[in-house]
């Protein structure tokens, strides 16, 4: 369950178990100060992973490991405007958003916006949260084409939306990736499976395989040692037609 009261309060289970290192996903940004104390009275170093925290208190934590989710979101936006560079406005665009207030939701979104600012031919029309989840995609889709006479562009915060998002656009009776031009973010196997199939355009990667780099930084924490601050994973940006050479190599 995404639910910041229950991170919270495991968190100090941890806390009271009297644990080496917390390394812990919030599920949203803000929020964090009191329990985060709790850790760093308790002598309990933590690691954000995959997901960053809204605080003026840096010493809260110890480092970051994950992705630039705003360089994602900005990523998705230049493959946007390269493929409409010689082609009129406007373009309409629907956002499917991840969970209101997560990291990934807010810098995914800040990103995309910047890339296309430069550019008033690119009109976002509509735009809520599908809570990253395939059936919420589906249903929030449903709505968007009920409500938007013209959308040439969906840009889903992550792939599991955008499947479902797909799904509603071929029950309208129009061919995702052609009528309506699809952009995700994650990389998860199914959504090359689509981008093979011609539904998706292009998938910008964020990659949740931290477990060894985590394992390394909890040694060396516990241990006493120096990290960085941020620690980022390496992603890529894979249009369609580099789907199928990807597709057998995907772990996730």
């Amino acid at each position: 369950q995404q639910k910041q009261e229950n991170q919270i309060k495991a968190i100090r289970t941890f806390i009271q178990q009297k644990v080496d290192v917390i390394a812990f996903s919030p599920v949203v940004e803000s929020g964090w100060d009191t329990v985060l104390k709790e850790a760093k009275d308790a002598g309990i170093p933590v690691i954000l992973t995959d997901r960053a925290v809204d605080t003026k208190d840096t010493s809260l934590y110890k480092t970051f490991l994950g992705s630039d989710f705003v360089k994602e979101g900005k990523a998705a936006g230049e493959w946007l405007t390269g493929a409409y560079a010689n082609q009129q406005g406007p373009v309409d665009i629907v956002e499917l958003q991840g969970t209101t207030g997560s990291a990934p939701a807010n810098d995914r979104k800040a990103g995309f916006g910047e890339a296309i600012r430069g550019d008033g031919k690119f009109r976002i029309v509509a735009s809520q949260s599908g809570e990253f989840t395939r059936a919420k995609g589906k249903e929030v889709m449903q709505a968007f084409l009920k409500s938007q006479k013209h959308i040439d562009v969906l840009y889903a915060h992550n792939d599991d939306m955008a499947l479902g998002a797909i799904q509603a656009i071929e029950e309208s009776g129009k061919k995702p990736g052609t009528d309506i031009k699809v952009i995700s973010v994650d990389g998860i196997k199914d959504a090359f499976v689509a981008m093979t199939e011609g539904k998706i355009n292009v998938v910008v990667e964020c990659n949740p395989l931290l477990g060894d780099q985590l394992m390394d930084l909890a040694k060396k924490v516990v241990a006493g040692e120096s990290v960085p601050a941020r620690v980022e994973t390496e992603e890529g940006v894979f249009p369609q037609d580099k789907a199928a050479a990807a597709l057998p190599s995907r772990k996730y």
